[in-house]
């Protein structure tokens, strides 16, 4: 790790897959250090994705935001990712997380121990691209054999861990490379920095060692109306799904969220579902023109953060959003 601050972007595995490619090569010339992209079930694979991204990039790192060991076998992820590090000359960051429940129940798979099945997945993914051979055995997970071992080229990749709650948290600094963290307000950094360094210390290392992305919710247009319609559809999406610790945080009610859920639920009134979304529970993201988001990406940088991770929905027009940011933002936050 360097002093120097760090910014990524984060993308929904939603898009055209060749939507990627432009979002890429924008996201590289606006100096942005890293490109993340999700993979949630359903959705477009993110292989295929940064697979493309790869060919059309030369600088920025590409990651997976995030891969998950139940519903892709760690074996099968070592592979892909061995792959595209290769295809990518080296750049590729390794993103797992536990998943989200929910969506794992849409396919009958329990997310049983989620905290020992993925960090036991994390130790096998390491040994495998570190070129170690089985046996292997731990927590979570049956033994593999002798005969588990890549057998074509790779190398130690970054790990970095996605996570949402405190114990997670501590397994970043227990374990990981890196941490994505969500940050519903983007204020909550020092409270998550700290448990990421309590982990750790528990387990003999440096915080300062671990490539921390302070990941926040983020619409930036011209347009400072526009940039918050975007937030709020986004925000209208999720709310039901916030804890009441998120809720707390930024002052909402679990009552505001019910009815959020209730009109685009179950009136299928997308439009009305936003216009509920109160100025209180918008302060999960930010949104607004450049000068309007500069405070708080200050505050942040004030807090300790040294990795700026920008997400969903970056703006009306992403595409758009990521010049502002490359041009108005980034260079004043950094020296």
């Amino acid at each position: 790790m360097t002093d120097r601050l760090r910014f990524s972007v984060r993308l929904n595995n939603d898009l055209p897959v060749r939507d990627y490619v432009a979002l890429a090569r924008a996201a590289e010339a606006a100096g942005f250090d890293q490109l993340w992209v999700s993979d949630d079930l359903f959705l477009r694979g993110v292989w295929p994705i940064l697979s493309a991204c790869a060919l059309a990039t030369e600088r920025i790192g590409l990651g997976t935001c995030v891969v998950n060991p139940y519903t892709a076998h760690p074996a099968e992820i070592a592979m892909q990712a061995a792959a595209l590090d290769e295809l990518s000359g080296g750049r590729l960051l390794l993103g797992v997380a536990a998943g989200a429940a929910e969506f794992l129940r849409w396919v009958g798979v329990p997310q049983t121990r989620p905290l020992e099945v993925t960090a036991e997945a994390i130790r096998r993914l390491r040994a495998l691209l570190a070129g170690e051979r089985g046996p292997f055995s731990g927590p979570g997970w049956p033994d593999w054999g002798p005969e588990a071992a890549m057998r074509a080229p790779t190398r130690p990749l970054p790990i970095y861990l996605g996570a949402m709650s405190p114990r997670m948290h501590g397994l970043i600094g227990a374990l990981a490379d890196g941490g994505l963290p969500l940050l519903f307000p983007p204020e909550r950094y020092a409270e998550v920095a700290a448990r990421v360094a309590a982990g750790a210390a528990r387990a003999g290392r440096d915080p300062a060692a671990i490539d921390l992305a302070a990941c926040i919710w983020v619409s930036v247009a011209a347009d400072p109306a526009a940039a918050e319609a975007a937030l709020r559809a986004k925000v209208a999406y999720y709310a039901n799904a916030m804890s009441d610790e998120v809720l707390a945080a930024v002052g909402a009610t679990r009552g505001e969220t019910a009815a959020i859920a209730a009109a685009l639920q179950r009136d299928g009134d997308p439009n009305r579902a936003a216009a509920l979304v109160s100025p209180a529970l918008l302060r999960v993201g930010m949104a607004g023109d450049a000068r309007t988001l500069l405070p708080r990406l200050h505050r942040l940088v004030a807090q300790g953060a040294r990795h700026l991770s920008f997400g969903p929905p970056l703006g009306p027009d992403p595409l758009e959003a990521l010049t502002l940011l490359g041009r108005e933002v980034l260079p004043k936050l950094r020296p």
